[in-house]
């Protein structure tokens, strides 16, 4: 029987982490069980179907040895359970020390944490734990209170935040309001998590342009899930997330499951290293990004991928035209006046026949309404219908109390 100490050594190899499933995981066990196992690209995909179907068969260990339970958010489904041991939690910590000594941190810092450490929230945590085994320290402010961000920030002097992007637009808002000088603050940088900031060029798009157009930051784009426990992260060069290649194999595949070349698109596939109590192989996150093999402007020759476009499960076909939600997003963050909106996709057989865009009566008045149609027609090539809606009618779809992220898009 392969053992947890084994594959907890650095470079645990793919042939380990197989041999370990197979010893401990009675998911793995059915699964893999009329596949070669000694050919690994012939195994079976997992999906996240599996997972939330057969939550506990992928545990490992003894559930005596779990020492954390964290759950994915549910923004693409039913939150599914991930269960770490000490010794995963360890493994977390060392993900997000060398994640933050990639984007130019040090024992030195000072960071400044924006979201929650509670809830079953894995970020929270390996953020906390990545900061303290690099030795550098941390205030734990967590999301909302916009004031007592900023009263920290001028008191504490930290020199780094950890936040959603959407958030940093509230904080600059409130600033401007409130007379906070933010360019003459400690901030030198932002980890952006949850988010993208950067188009496929690695330029920053509309909501990391709106940032660093008022402040004097730089933003690191970072990508990661629960379920792989590792990220991607950006080094100085900004020019993609690198793969820490000690933690995670990495596939990218396109729609026929090949692998894609340097530079094209495919979907995310991810196999943990080293993960005790709840490894995944050949995992289908859904995702979709380009993927670049050749040597980084760092000199590093680790592979790295770009901002994720989309889910693939949240692909767009309509009259004709496929479009990814976030290419909606980008249109609708492009007009200053519009906070609050929520698409809904009324579809058959994957195809939509309705598309419709939800604003607020309050935002959008007939003029605005005519330049976004117009603004989204010639993006999308399509012309979604625009309805103007109460603002509390609007939040209802939004916001989900059992979430803990807000919902922009909703597939009927």
């Amino acid at each position: 029987m392969i053992t947890s100490n084994s594959i907890l050594e650095k470079n645990a190899s793919l042939e380990e982490m197989i041999q370990y499933v197979m010893s401990n995981s009675p998911f793995y066990q059915n699964h893999f069980k009329d596949a070669n196992v000694g050919d690994f690209e012939s195994l079976p995909f997992t999906t996240k179907e599996d997972v939330a179907a057969q939550n506990e068969r992928f545990c490992c260990v003894e559930m005596s040895k779990i020492a954390e339970y964290v759950t994915t958010s549910g923004t693409s489904g039913e939150p599914i359970t991930v269960f770490l041991t000490k010794n995963d939690l360890e493994r977390l910590a060392e993900n997000e020390r060398a994640s933050l000594t990639l984007m130019n941190g040090s024992e030195g810092d000072l960071y400044q944490l924006l979201t929650t450490v509670d809830k079953q929230f894995m970020a929270g945590i390996a953020y906390y734990l990545g900061v303290q085994k690099m030795n550098a320290g941390i205030i734990r402010q967590g999301p909302g209170a916009i004031s007592a961000q900023w009263d920290s920030i001028l008191k504490y002097k930290p020199t780094k935040l950890i936040a959603v992007p959407s958030f940093i637009l509230l904080l600059l808002d409130y600033a401007d309001k409130n007379g906070i000088d933010y360019n003459k603050t400690s901030i030198d940088s932002i980890i952006c998590i949850g988010e993208s900031i950067r188009d496929n060029s690695f330029n920053y798009n509309l909501i990391g342009s709106k940032i660093t157009s008022k402040w004097d930051v730089k933003l690191f784009s970072t990508y990661a899930s629960t379920e792989m426990a590792t990220a991607f992260s950006e080094c100085k060069m900004q020019n993609g997330g690198h793969l820490n290649k000690e933690l995670l194999h990495l596939e990218v595949l396109r729609e026929n499951d090949t692998h894609v070349s340097n530079g094209e698109e495919g979907e995310i596939v991810i196999t943990t290293l080293g993960v005790e109590g709840t490894p995944l192989i050949r995992y289908r996150t859904g995702d979709i990004a380009a993927f670049w093999s050749d040597k980084c402007k760092c000199g590093s020759s680790s592979p790295r991928i770009g901002p994720i476009i989309g889910r693939k499960s949240q692909l767009i076909k309509f009259k004709g035209t496929s479009i990814y939600p976030q290419s909606i997003y980008n249109v609708l963050m492009s007009f200053d006046k519009i906070d609050l909106y929520h698409i809904l996709v009324d579809q058959i057989d994957m195809t939509a026949i309705n598309l419709k865009i939800l604003l607020s009566e309050k935002e959008v008045d007939a003029d605005l309404l005519k330049e976004l149609l117009l603004k989204l027609k010639t993006k999308l090539k399509v012309a979604p219908e625009l309805l103007l809606v109460t603002e509390k009618e609007l939040k209802k779809h939004i916001i989900n109390p059992g979430k803990r992220k807000p919902n922009y898009i909703t597939f009927l």
